[in-house]
């Protein structure tokens, strides 16, 4: 068979599959070029030889998106959760099965998260407004090589829009269910002649969907503190609030044709109350006979949990387990009264609150020094305060209330050489080197009531990491299709962490005392390689091959009993093996991406539930290496555009988890606790899918109406790698539609929005506290809501 032959084979066979990519806008049928910067320099979505996902800023508003955790919607395996209560204003992400939900800065995100190239070190601070966007990025599979540690998994990469010069702006006002208000608004503006400005801001306030109601106002005699007036309807507040503000100004200096020099900096500030959840299972009775519960409260009438059930159903049905529709409302009190326990003498009651204040700023150089080399440079400090409470049994008198401070301080640097070699840059290469210097302080409050020994405690922990890296990337172009391309990164890290445990008076703690003073060191070094070959058959059709590494950083066990329980871990390391084309068919009007992939996934992060090498203890919450994994699955993507005003787009995924060890003392056949062989990680589904399709209309004076309508699916998944029944989330579809109307001179928008059309009830996380404290949360998703939205360009 001749070459020709074979390319038009291989082209037919491609145009057979379906996937999901970015919307044209241009005045014809055919699909726009997507650039995408994976690989260190400017580059085609369809040649470059990786999984991606790239979503423009305008679609991301057309799909009525405004954080980046809605992105993962259309995004094949690719989980991206706003956090509930118990670990604050954070977010948690996996791809491929690998990431991280745990906020404790002791652990290492699986995903990276990057801003215009600065990388975000931790899960808190991470849930962005998708504020003045020109694209989002998102890698799938480990890029240890491009991306380096921590993105084992795979990357989310955000890119501002540039400033231009071009003295225009924008402002949009939103007004929505549940008194939403939302305020957008840029400019961009030339200073002098090669000095532009940009700045950017976003306000937004809603009301929570979740009612927290005053049990003691209700009951009266029950001897629960009121915490509203009993004249009054007896809520005493709303959770799940929306209160944030964010700034970015953004100077771009251009003196010569081969420097660019970009600054930016950047405020934050998210203020409101924690996530909204309701109970979903509970056990026993609260107070003062609860499961594990010897610390009572004199006046206070014991409460069994199905006293809890509002008279409309609002709970759940306790002789069912099962949460009806309707649930969007709880009993939390976050009030702790004195037991008389030495331990337990003073009241508890926090500011129920979820908030985070931080700033960055970077300054991003691009230099060409010559013909074929570029300098590129990225320098950035960032900084953040966050607070938040939780009330985790969400009843009126607690049995596990906590509250906390996050300060963080974060400097990166980072250097690229780009450079090219021989005729027509037969070679490309990158040689880079980074450095980044972290400092976190975790002051944590908790009143554990289920608790013999522990019960109130203060923690004040300072964690610091640094981490050094050189790497290399080369693109050898063999022949004009072959392409072959190489990856090298060397990485050195080092983290510390100090205990601090103390009783509410500033003594030593009776059971954890031991623990205070303590500190422990993690250093490790790592190597990530990347062998990829990719082939472009037609200008249409693109394949490749590639095996890559990549690892999830080391650390120390953030949460000892005892001082031998303070022990360092190593990294997870993921080995990655993964097949891929890419294509453009029928003259750009059908755009279709794959990947098929098997990962073999070692040392991974498991807490042990015993551990009796370390000597005696009340427990055991060691963090070890204490499992292995293989990971296999698919991905398909795709755009069609029939014609200039009609677009379709569709993404699917699978993927098929299987442990092939698990230390006994983490869990497997012989413990009942623990994850075991079938399970799968937390918040990873075997299936999800998406599609979406818009229409313009052409109207009189040159107006257009546009249509657009989105659904997203996903399968069954766990809130907890030991899978279970309280911690499990149910498959569910959410539908949304937006309808936009453009005057002719495209200066005015109008455009009316409903989410969740069809007044789906799911679950987005749950917090199982089943097999302790006797009870498992779960937090609703939004119900149904409108919004209408103004938006002026000028």
């Amino acid at each position: 068979m001749t070459s020709r032959k074979i390319q038009a084979a291989v082209a037919l066979a491609i145009s057979t599959c379906a996937g999901n990519m970015a919307i044209a806008a241009d005045d014809s049928s055919t699909l726009d070029e997507v650039v995408v910067t994976a690989q260190f320099r400017e580059q085609s979505l369809q040649t470059t030889p990786l999984s991606i996902t790239a979503v423009s800023g305008d679609l991301l508003e057309l799909r009525s998106q405004t954080n980046i955790a809605e992105v993962a919607s259309q995004a094949p395996n690719v989980t991206l959760k706003s956090q509930g209560a118990a670990f604050g204003p954070s977010m948690g992400a996996s791809i491929r099965g690998i990431g991280q939900f745990d906020f404790n800065p002791a652990l290492e995100p699986g995903v990276g998260l990057y801003v215009d190239d600065v990388y975000y070190a931790t899960l808190t601070g991470s849930v962005l407004d998708l504020l003045d966007l020109d694209r989002v990025e998102i890698l799938r599979g480990p890029q240890g090589t491009l991306a380096g540690r921590n993105s084992i998994g795979g990357a989310v990469k955000l890119y501002s829009k540039k400033a231009t010069g071009t003295d225009t702006g924008s402002i949009t006002a939103t007004y929505g269910s549940r008194d939403r208000i939302e305020l957008r608004g840029s400019a961009d503006f030339k200073l002098s002649e090669n000095v532009f400005a940009r700045i950017s801001g976003v306000s937004k306030q809603q009301d929570g969907h979740i009612k927290r109601m005053d049990y003691g106002c209700l009951n009266p005699t029950s001897g629960v503190p009121i915490l509203t007036s009993v004249r009054g309807n007896c809520v005493a507040g709303t959770m799940g609030d929306v209160n944030y503000d964010a700034v970015k100004l953004t100077l771009r200096w251009t003196p010569t044709e081969d420097l660019d020099v970009s600054t930016s900096i950047d405020f934050t500030n998210d203020d409101r109350t924690p996530a909204g959840a309701v109970m979903v299972q509970g056990r026993g009775v609260l107070n003062p006979t609860n499961l594990n519960n010897i610390q009572p409260v004199q006046g206070v009438t014991a409460l069994p949990l199905s006293t809890f059930v509002v008279p409309h159903g609002s709970y759940y049905n306790y002789a069912t387990f099962q949460s009806p529709r309707g649930t969007f409302s709880n009993y939390s009190g976050a009030t702790n009264l004195p037991t008389g326990v030495t331990v337990a003498t003073q009241e508890t009651r926090p500011d129920i609150r979820a908030k985070f204040r931080g700033w960055g700023g970077s300054v991003n150089m691009d230099w060409k020094l010559a013909e074929k080399f570029s300098l590129k440079s990225i320098t950035a400090y960032r900084t953040y305060d966050s607070y938040f409470a939780n009330d985790n049994d969400l009843s009126p008198l607690s049995n596990s209330l906590g509250f906390g401070n996050l300060d963080f301080r974060f400097f990166s640097q980072e250097l690229r050489l780009n450079g090219a070699a021989l005729e027509n840059d037969r070679i490309e290469y990158t040689l880079g080197a980074y450095y980044s210097d972290q400092q976190t302080v975790y002051a944590t409050t908790q009143d554990l009531r289920n608790s013999t020994s522990l019960t109130q405690f203060i923690g004040d922990d300072p964690v610091n990491a640094d981490s050094k890296a050189v790497f290399g990337h080369l693109a050898v172009h063999v022949t004009d299709p072959l392409t072959l391309n190489l990856g090298l990164r060397y990485t050195d890290e080092h983290k510390d962490y100090t205990f601090r445990r103390r009783t509410y008076a500033g003594a030593l703690h009776p059971t954890l005392g031991a623990l205070d003073g303590v500190s422990r060191d993690y250093d490790g070094t790592e190597v990530d390689y990347r062998i990829n070959a990719q082939y472009q058959w037609t200008d249409a059709v693109m394949t490749y091959l590639q095996f890559a590494t990549g690892f999830k950083g080391g650390g120390v066990s953030p949460r000892p009993f005892i001082a031998a329980q303070a022990v360092p871990f190593n990294p997870e390391k993921l080995k990655s093996y993964e097949a891929g084309f890419k294509s453009d068919l029928f003259d750009r009007t059908l755009r279709v991406n794959g990947s098929v992939f098997f990962s073999k996934y070692d040392d991974l992060h498991l807490t042990l539930a015993s551990c009796p090498q370390f000597g005696a203890a009340p427990a055991c919450a060691v963090v070890a290496n204490a499992g292995n994994a293989e990971m296999r699955g698919l991905e398909l993507e795709g755009t069609l555009r029939p014609t200039r005003a009609w677009s379709m787009d569709v993404s699917a995924s699978y993927l098929k988890f299987k442990y092939t060890f698990i230390n006994p003392a983490a869990g497997g056949p012989t413990r009942l606790t623990g994850p075991q062989f079938g399970m799968y990680p937390a918040y990873v589904p075997k299936t999800k899918f998406s599609l979406g399709t818009q229409y313009e209309f052409s109207l009189a004076s040159g107006s257009t109406l546009t249509a657009r309508a989105d659904m997203s699916w996903q399968g069954e998944l766990w809130a907890n790698g030991t899978n279970a029944a309280t911690n499990r989330i149910s498959p569910y579809g959410i539908g949304n539609a937006r309808l936009i109307w453009r005057n002719g001179e495209g200066d005015w928008e109008t455009s009316v929005e409903a989410t969740n059309i069809t007044n789906k009830y799911y679950f987005l996380t749950r917090f199982d506290q089943f097999a302790g404290s006797g009870v498992t949360d779960g937090q609703p998703g939004k119900p149904r809501e409108y919004a209408l939205t103004i938006k002026k360009r000028f």
